[in-house]
Order: C-alpha cells, then sequence, then structure tokens
C-alpha cells in the first residue's frame, strides 16, 4: 500500500465529511465577545475560517497530479514546496505523490541562498510557492536554472498577483482533469516518495531521502501509538514543511478524522480552538505548552470561561520535555492523558520511541521503541553499552531513510546495515525506558568530564523565574571548554547572577555552568533549540565570568 491510497479511501466512504479546517484568528474583527471560529457572523471576512471535504481534497490532489503530469512530469523527478500553512498545503503534497514523482517541502524560514542551495541539492524540476517567497525567489532567480517551472500558489489570505517569473496555479489548475491518474497504479512501497531537509541544527541542511515505505509506516505509528478513531479532532499547529507536524497528522488521515490547521500560536487561540472545534487531541512544543501556563497563572486565561472536555490528549516531540513542565500541566489539567514521542527526519519523524500515555509515572523518559521500531544504544565502536551507561541511540525499522541524496559520505556515516545512528545520547534504565541524554555533537567535556546540557537545562527551568534555558560550550585553555547558561527569563521576573548561581548550586560542583547570559533563547519552527546560532553569537562575547564562584 502507497499512502495516497489512504486518501482515496477516505474520499470513497467519507466524501460528505470534513477532512480539513483552515483557521486565521488574525483575521477576525476585533470584539469583547469571541464568537466560535465554527459559526461565521453575517460581514465577518470567510476566510477566517475554510473547510475542504474528504472528497474535495482528493479532487483537488488529482487536478494537482494530472496538471503535472501534463506539465512533463515523470516518475522520480522533484517537486518542491514552499508554502506557509493553509488549506491548500496537503492536497499539493498528495497531488505530487499522485503522479510517482518526489515532493520536496521546503522550510519557509530559508533564506533566499538556503532555497537557492536546497532546490539544487534536491534537483528539484518544478517549485510550487507562496506570495511570502516571491521577494526571495526573484533575487536568486538568475541562478535558478534547474528549474523547468515555477508555479505561483497565491493565498487565500491575501491577493497578490502572480509574479511575471512563474504560472498561476490557480488559473492552470481549473483546466486539470479530477479523474484519478493512472499512474498511481504503478507505484510502490519502494518508490521514492519525498525530500526532507535536516534542521540545520548541527550544519547545514542534508536532504533526507524516503521512500513510500516510510510514510505508510508513519500512519501506523500515530494510529498505534494515539487510537485515533473517525470522531478524533486533531489541532495541528507546527509548520507542515516538517516531518513532525505531518506525520501526526497522518493520524488523521488512517482514521479518516478531522484536522484543524491553526495558523497562529497564541495560548488563547489554542484554547479558545479546542473548545469551538471540539478538538480531542493537541499536539504542543515545550515553548507553547509553557506560554499556556504562564498565561493560566498570570490569569490571563481563565479555564473556567471554556468547555474542554473534549481535549483527551496533549502531546510533545521535537526535544527533550522538561518533567517540571508535565507536573505544571497537570496540576491544571489533571485528566489530560499525556505522551511524549522521539524521532527524526531521518526515521521520518515522530514515533521511532514512544513513551506511551500509561507511562505518565515515567516522565523524563522518551519511551521504549515504537510500533515496529527497534533500539540500540551503542558505544563508538557500535557495540551495545550496558544498561545505566551513556551512548548513542541508534533506530532501525520501516521509517529509516533510503540515503542522504547526493552525500554519499554523509550517508555511510548514519547509516550502518539496518540501523540508523541518531547523534543522540541516551541511557536505558532497569524496566528498558530510555532517556535522552543530550545530542553528541552537543556534549561538552571540560577538564575530560563528560557535561551533557540537557540535564543542566532540566535543573535550571526548575526555577520558577526561568522560561527557557540552553546550555553550551565555550572554548577555554585550561579545561578545553565550560558550560556557559543562555537564560530567558518569564515576563516581568527579575534575577540577578547572584541569584541564579545560588540556585545552580543545588547540581553537582562539576555540572554547574560557569558562564551565565540572560537573553532570550532561540528556537527554530520545530521547536529545537538553535545552539549553533547561540555559539556563533557568544563564543567571542564578553561574557559574566562566575569561574571564581564554583
Amino acid at each position: 500500500m502507497i499512502i495516497t491510497e489512504l486518501l482515496e479511501r477516505n474520499a470513497r466512504i467519507s466524501g460528505g465529511e470534513v477532512a480539513l479546517v483552515e483557521l486565521n484568528p488574525a483575521l477576525r474583527p476585533r470584539s469583547e465577545k469571541w464568537t466560535e471560529f465554527n459559526l461565521i457572523e453575517e460581514g465577518t471576512d470567510p476566510r477566517v475560517r475554510r473547510e475542504m471535504t474528504w472528497g474535495e481534497f482528493d479532487a483537488k490532489a488529482n487536478r494537482v497530479a494530472n496538471l503535472l503530469l501534463s506539465s512533463g512530469v515523470s516518475k522520480g523527478d522533484k517537486i518542491a514546496i514552499l508554502l506557509m500553512n493553509c488549506l491548500e498545503w496537503l492536497p499539493l503534497y498528495f497531488g505530487v505523490l499522485k503522479t510517482g514523482a518526489i515532493v520536496v517541502p521546503m522550510n519557509y524560514r530559508y533564506t533566499a541562498e538556503e532555497i537557492r542551495y536546497c532546490l539544487e541539492l534536491a534537483d528539484v524540476k518544478i517549485l510550487i510557492f507562496g506570495e511570502e517567497f516571491i521577494g526571495r525567489i526573484e533575487s536568486v532567480l538568475p541562478e535558478l536554472s534547474g528549474l523547468d517551472q515555477l508555479l505561483y500558489a497565491n493565498s487565500a489570505m491575501h491577493a497578490v498577483p502572480c509574479p511575471a517569473f512563474a504560472k498561476n496555479l490557480t488559473e492552470v489548475l481549473e483546466f486539470a482533469s479530477c479523474r484519478r491518474p493512472s499512474v498511481t497504479d504503478t507505484l510502490t512501497e519502494d518508490d521514492g516518495a519525498a525530500i526532507y531537509f535536516s534542521s540545520g541544527t548541527t550544519g547545514f541542511p542534508k536532504a533526507i531521502y524516503h521512500v513510500h515505505r516510510a510514510l505508510i509506516h508513519s500512519c501506523r505509528v500515530e494510529q498505534a501509538h494515539h487510537g485515533q478513531t473517525r470522531d478524533d479532532v486533531f489541532i495541528c499547529i507546527p509548520p507542515l514543511y516538517h516531518t513532525g507536524a505531518k506525520m501526526h497528522w497522518f493520524g488523521s488521515l488512517i482514521s479518516c478524522s478531522r484536522a484543524i490547521l491553526l495558523r497562529g500560536v497564541t495560548p488563547e487561540w489554542i484554547v479558545r480552538t479546542v473548545a469551538a472545534e471540539r478538538a480531542t487531541i493537541v499536539w504542543l512544543l515545550v515553548p507553547w505548552a509553557q506560554d499556556i501556563l504562564d498565561a493560566i497563572e498570570r490569569g490571563d486565561i481563565d479555564l473556567s470561561e471554556y468547555d474542554l472536555s473534549s481535549w483527551r490528549l496533549m502531546h510533545i516531540g521535537a526535544q527533550p520535555v522538561p518533567p517540571s513542565l508535565i507536573r505544571r500541566w497537570k496540576q491544571y489539567f489533571p485528566s489530560h492523558e499525556y505522551d511524549t514521542n522521539y524521532g527524526l527526519s531521518e526515521s521520518i519523524g515522530p514515533g521511532a520511541v514512544h513513551l506511551g500515555v500509561e507511562n505518565i509515572d515515567h516522565v523524563g523518559a522518551i519511551g521504549k521503541a515504537g510500533y515496529g521500531w527497534k533500539t540500540r544504544i551503542c558505544d563508538d565502536a557500535g557495540r551495545d553499552v550496558a544498561r545505566g551507561e551513556v551512548g548513542e541511540l541508534w533506530l532501525s525499522g520501516p521509517g529509516v531513510m533510503k540515503c542522504y541524496y547526493k552525500n554519499p559520505q554523509a550517508t555511510a556515516d548514519t547509516l550502518v546495515g539496518e540501523w540508523l545512528r541518531t547523534g543522540d545520547m541516551a541511557r536505558e534504565d532497569g524496566e528498558g525506558f530510555i532517556y535522552l541524554v543530550d545530542r553528541k555533537k552537543d556534549v561538552i567535556i571540560t577538564g575530560g568530564e563528560n557535561l551533557y546540557p540537557v540535564q543542566i537545562e532540566d535543573f535550571i527551568r526548575e526555577n520558577p523565574k526561568v522560561k527557557d534555558v540552553a546550555v553550551i560550550g565555550l572554548p577555554d585553555k585550561r579545561l578545553g571548554e565550560i558550560a556557559a547558561a543562555i537564560i530567558e527569563l518569564k515576563p516581568g521576573a527579575e534575577c540577578t547572577e547572584d541569584e541564579m548561581n545560588l540556585f545552580c548550586q543545588g547540581l553537582p560542583r562539576y555540572k554547574r555552568p560557569r558562564k551565565l547570559i540572560f537573553a532570550e533563547v532561540p528556537r527554530n519552527p520545530t521547536g529545537k533549540i538553535e545552539k549553533p546560532k547561540l555559539r556563533e553569537r557568544y563564543c567571542g562575547a564578553r561574557l559574566v565570568d562566575l569561574q571564581n564562584n564554583s
């Protein structure tokens, strides 16, 4: 089976039921009373809430596929999508897959040069882009000689004219057939399906090549872990170009259930959307969950004003989850099931390791091998370490990437037979639960001792004044490296260096950060701390030296 068959099944059995809802709360008129999103008032901009049924979804994907095929696209060609989250995003994605071409989702935060680099790296033939990217694309247009065609997908949010260097996708789609393309029948699970780009937290993006088997496995993993049925309603907030958001939505696809694409991440919008749409599942990044809790504690959100009884599951992924955050969450949402999933784009996103809602007493662990997955924790020679010892986490399963496209050296460094080396350091306890220690490249070696930044970060986050923290290694002539903590305080909070240094006395001496920086902690759209940016920013800066106090 390939993943487009699930979409076609849903169109057959539930063609008239709503599959996707796009919400744009920022477009609502300002007023004291907030009307539910699904009750559009007379005169209200209908772009606030748009819907698409399963039948419309599949028909639009067919139109996209037939248009591309008529333009000369053939099996194995690369088609890139550069769009903000919107109702059209997923039909475009599935339309590309129906042609046998390989879909290439692109990060909407890329600079013009990064766009050029990734299009060239992936050998992209056609680029589908939105209005937000006209200027960036135009600036590198002379260097995009490998592109056969640029298709402009104008947004429902605005009416920006199609640039002269592109074709208007909306106009040309009107003439495309909505019949299922016959080429779909020739595709197998071993055929190429998608190229995703690494997040760049450890360097310039690499192109991660996946086959159809990986995509369909991610659907099965998501449903096995979270038990989606047709009655569930999933709120999708993170960007669809990333495996995390899309592969969690695959749970809606396989269960034929409704999903909400929420454009906006304010705590109020998230809570109001749950109430208005009777949502059952919300996937949050750590900063968003923290923001919701902070808003509740400040009094900006009064939970008694909302009917949140439908909300059954809150789960988090994409980064280590501080246990203190979940303890706070359960104080306000005691009936919620909680789960965390671990994965990476090389393992087709979330679920390679899975905690499970029944194991909330093991908060802090990322869990055990997920559905259809196997795990190992290995030393540098590839030998299994003893339980309790720290080693590199290795994964094996149907979702492992085929390769890094056009990068055989990186592929050889990462794939060992059936096993994927994750680059993450972990340990396994006596019950088989795996705890993420840190990125292998983020380990700080100070005076011969290994420091794992996540452990220090989790401790500092326990401070009630701290909103976020990142620990990085900085060069030191004597010790090789020292730990520096970049600490972002909660709005309105005040904390001195001496006060934070005193708090850190609760850490073993060798784990205490020797430098403190009070500043914003940058995170990428998937919630990961952008440590390369921090190293670049602070390695040569004048810092507060606490060495004499340690």
